[in-house]
């Protein structure tokens, strides 16, 4: 973690404004890909275990990285208060913020990895697999559930780290953890024959050996800046009043993101199947913008600190050419492709026709992506938390409705046929993209136009 003094402190105008962007967006990047790698290097050694083994990985992932994305906010408020801290000067206080976060992430990962141990059985019944599934499924989720600990204490430290306008060091550790995580997989899965546990052994042991690596570097520019090392309940409970805005957020995305695949499942499998390939690529256009959102969290969190509206106003404007700009060509890339892509997930036609059209309208709608993306980092710079979590709730208004009149439209049709599923693909993008991103785009775009945001972070300083 590097000290920041006049010499490295970010320029916030002009050219030199895109080139801070791209430093902290880059490795931010890569640090999002890294991520990933954990699940797919699972995948990979799990798949040649059999069919069994990697349907329950396939289940117990998920509730593992749904898990994990509850509790973002971990990183997300301490890159706001971390970075408004170094610009205000006031390096000691961001840092003591990401103690308390440290600390919080610790204790949450405990009680969740906790009740996800001993229910795991409960849990994995819930989602009715075939009986075949069910070990598997369990042994992954009680063998992987203590990486948790060290997952969430990476959030924290991540975010900690983002703050003081540092991107590269979680990327390091990202890197290090994904090739770590595979060796020790080998040894489990193949070396010792633990099989499905020895790959969730292995990746808890990598999950906790980035959790303690991040704590180190944390923690060593805390004692730097005679920060104290100790929890204070005043302190975690500030932590955890600054998350549980964003906690609210992020359950809105998921309940969207949960009703759109329910309207798709009801439609049928080629519908189903095309909105994989269709939600794959959106996700993974999101990953750029996601780092360009990264990067507006900790340079907007900053210039409120410094105190300059009118620098703050322009960085504002800056970013939001730089997604809006990202976005329209992620979208040109992503259409002149769609005719290709879905070849990579499978070869039967009705899906490449059905993926193809729906890839159309995510393509169309990645300019407003990239506006979201930029909006939303900017508010979460700021610690615009509890605006963000209403603005969540207002954009499931007319979101939700719009699904249950496309359900509507198709509800007397009985069995789809092809050509009806990629209608309602369609449709449910055009929802999805165009309704929801629209409602998100709406709410927080005309906040970011004003100044209370500001005002508000800067009492707050």
């Amino acid at each position: 973690m590097t000290q920041h003094s006049s010499k490295t402190e970010p320029q916030l105008e002009g050219s030199e404004l895109n080139r801070e962007i791209l430093r902290l967006a880059l490795p931010a990047l890569g640090a999002l890909l890294a991520q990933p790698l954990f699940t797919t290097i699972d995948s990979a050694m799990v798949g040649h275990l059999g069919t069994e083994e990697l349907a329950g990985l396939a289940l117990s992932s998920t509730i593992l990285m749904t898990a994990v994305g509850l509790f973002i906010f971990l990183a997300y408020s301490t890159t706001s208060i971390t970075a408004r801290a170094l610009g205000a000067g006031k390096i000691a206080s961001g840092l003591r913020a990401g103690i308390e976060a440290l600390w919080l992430a610790g204790l949450l990962g405990i009680l969740t990895a906790s009740a996800l141990i001993f229910a795991a059985p409960t849990i994995i019944s819930w989602f009715r697999p075939d009986p075949s599934v069910v070990p598997h499924a369990i042994a992954y989720l009680q063998y992987s559930s203590p990486g948790l600990v060290g997952m969430l204490v990476v959030l924290a430290a991540t975010g900690t780290l983002r703050g003081l306008l540092d991107t590269k060091t979680p990327l390091y550790v990202a890197t290090a953890g994904a090739a770590g995580n595979a060796a020790l997989n080998a040894i489990f899965i193949y070396g010792l024959n633990m099989g499905i546990a020895g790959s969730g052994l292995g990746t808890a042991i990598a999950q906790t050996l980035m959790g303690i690596t991040l704590v180190a570097v944390v923690v060593k520019g805390a004692r730097r800046e005679g920060v104290s090392l100790k929890p204070s309940f005043g302190g975690l409970l500030g932590a955890t009043s600054a998350g549980l805005p964003l906690l609210v957020r992020t359950l809105t995305l998921r309940i969207a993101i949960l009703a759109t695949v329910a309207v798709v499942t009801r439609a049928g499998a080629i519908a189903l199947a095309a909105h994989q390939v269709v939600n794959t690529v959106w996700n993974f256009a999101a990953f750029a913008l996601d780092a360009l959102g990264i990067s507006a969290q900790s340079l907007t969190g900053y210039s409120i600190g410094t105190g300059d509206r009118a620098k703050t106003h322009a960085l504002v404007r800056r970013i939001t050419i730089w997604g809006v700009a990202t976005g329209a060509g992620l979208g040109l890339v992503i259409i002149a492709t769609s005719g290709l892509l879905p070849w990579i997930f499978g070869t039967d036609p009705t899906m490449h026709s059905a993926a193809m059209r729906g890839l159309w309208v995510a393509g169309g709608f990645q300019v407003l992506a990239g506006f979201v993306f930029m909006m939303d980092g900017v508010l979460i710079g700021a610690g615009d938390n509890r605006f963000l979590a209403v603005a969540g709730l207002l954009t499931l208004v007319p979101y939700l409705p719009a699904l249950w009149i496309i359900v509507k439209m198709f509800a007397n049709e009985g069995a789809l046929n092809a050509t009806t599923q990629t209608t309602v693909l369609v449709w449910v993008w055009v929802a999805f993209a165009g309704v929801f991103m629209g409602a998100r785009a709406l709410t927080i775009g005309l906040r970011a136009r004003g100044s209370k945001w500001i005002s508000q972070a800067e009492g707050t300083k």
